[in-house]
């Protein structure tokens, strides 16, 4: 089978960005296709030559956003020392937010509604994923480099805590005075957000 020309995988990959844009700023519900072909200069008709309905281009961007979301976070299954592993991970967590804050507030979205056009894949992708985690953090445990904790519950606060740097980015910058995020506010909240998690994690584990 020829692979698709390469105007046309660009044309898709514009499409998706400012589908990811506009579901992040008025859900799926509000965004429409007139607006979205309006926005790359197309008519209704020619974007639906690419994506024949909304829903499947929503989904579309959700499986692009998981896609990037899981690859950045492996690093704990693969990591052989627990605090360089669990700094990393919460390193790409926050370059995520960072750098694809539309993706991850579409995604945000989604799980608050109940995820009612993307459960399937977040069951069949991302419990697996954090079942594998759990079972990383249970065998450091069994090894006594961590503390033992609730660690689904552990990794749904980092979720939250770098999560938020995508969705309350504007609100965190009108609280410090600035009109956006700057690189050193990442980089302050990653340092935080690292002492708290390790400060827990690594508890009575080191002498």
């Amino acid at each position: 089978m020829p692979q698709p020309r390469a105007a046309r995988l660009r044309k898709e990959a514009a499409i998706c960005a400012e589908a990811e844009r506009q579901f992040a700023q008025y859900g799926f519900e509000g965004a429409s296709l007139e607006n979205i072909a309006a926005a790359l200069g197309l008519s209704r008709h020619n974007l639906l030559y690419y994506y024949p309905s909304k829903e499947l281009l929503y989904r579309t961007v959700l499986d692009g956003v998981l896609a990037e979301w899981l690859a950045r976070m492996a690093g704990i299954v693969s990591g052989a020392d627990p605090e360089a592993a669990m700094r990393e991970y919460i390193a790409a967590k926050l370059r995520f937010s960072r750098e694809r804050p539309a993706g991850s507030q579409v995604f945000a979205r989604e799980v608050m509604a109940g995820a009612p056009r993307f459960r399937d894949a977040i069951e069949a992708q991302v419990l697996p994923a954090l079942n594998a985690d759990v079972k990383t953090f249970e065998r450091w445990a069994r090894e006594k480099r961590i503390a033992r904790l609730d660690y689904r519950h552990l990794m749904f606060t980092i979720w939250a805590s770098t999560q938020a740097y995508a969705d309350l980015a504007p609100q965190f910058a009108l609280l410090l005075g600035k009109p956006a995020l700057e690189e050193g506010d990442y980089a302050a909240a990653e340092g935080l957000i690292c002492q708290l998690v390790l400060g827990g994690l690594l508890a009575g584990t080191k002498a």
